[in-house]
């Protein structure tokens, strides 16, 4: 299956534009779990291409700036994962939630006892079974604005803003799921925002949201600028009493695809 950007460039994908039977993979291959409270775990990881958000810091630019792979139907899935010697998969993307067909692969997966991560933005709700929801809402710090978009022309910045935050979405997550909710935090002035929302999270949910399903991540695709963010971050962990996630497969290799 392709890796990153050897794949082919598609068409627009903020939503699912193929048969409900098939996803477009970017990639698809087995590695250490980096982030959340799963982190070290060996693990399948499934990327989708296409995404509804924009965000300028994206670790994953061919799947949403130009998104890249291959149509495969979900038995071709399926099989590559089987392929490898591991019972954790993590579907992400991307949005992965965009796709219809991905219900029908975490249906399929849960029947022959994965267990399964969704990697989502949380603006979307989907019906399918998930183990454990990692959910990871967008500051306003992720706008693409003029002079922080890739493409440097700003072009995303008010869809991007207008899309990226829906709190009955997330409620409904937290509800339905076991949730961690994790940030992606640029800096201390993320914070503010990060504690209104738990709060409205909080007001809207009809379950508990603990302290210790709120993770910290620092910014970072690359060792350089992780280096930069993760002591920050962590000093934020510790005075917020949030939990701290590292990147680990940023550590290990940097921004290498595949893993």
């Amino acid at each position: 299956m392709p890796v990153a950007s050897d794949a082919t460039v598609l068409d627009e994908l903020d939503t699912a534009t193929a048969e409900a039977d098939a996803l477009p993979i970017n990639e698809l291959f087995c590695s250490l779990q980096g982030e959340g409270r799963l982190a070290g775990t060996p693990s399948v990881f499934v990327r989708t291409s296409g995404c509804n958000l924009r965000c300028w810091f994206c670790d994953s630019y061919h799947t949403s700036w130009e998104p890249t792979g291959d149509w495969y139907g979900i038995e071709e899935v399926l099989g590559a994962i089987e392929g490898y010697d591991a019972d954790h998969v993590v579907l992400t993307g991307g949005e992965p939630l965009v796709h219809d067909a991905s219900t029908d692969l975490l249906e399929r997966l849960t029947d022959r006892g994965y267990h399964t991560t969704v990697e989502t933005n949380g603006t979307i709700v989907p019906e399918a079974p998930i183990d454990l929801a990692s959910v990871s809402p967008k500051l306003a710090s992720s706008t693409p604005t003029a002079d922080r978009d890739p493409k440097g022309d700003g072009e995303w910045a008010d869809r991007h803003e207008d899309r990226r935050l829906d709190v009955g979405t997330l409620a409904t997550l937290v509800e339905r799921y076991d949730t961690q909710l994790k940030f992606v935090v640029t800096g201390p002035d993320d914070m503010d925002e990060i504690e209104g929302l738990l709060e409205r999270i909080r007001t809207a949910a009809d379950v508990p949201v603990p302290d210790d399903s709120v993770l910290l991540m620092p910014e970072g695709q690359r060792r350089d600028r992780l280096d930069e963010t993760r002591p920050v971050v962590a000093d934020l962990a510790l005075e917020h009493g949030y939990r701290y996630t590292p990147r680990l497969h940023v550590t290990l290799w940097n921004d290498a695809p595949g893993t």
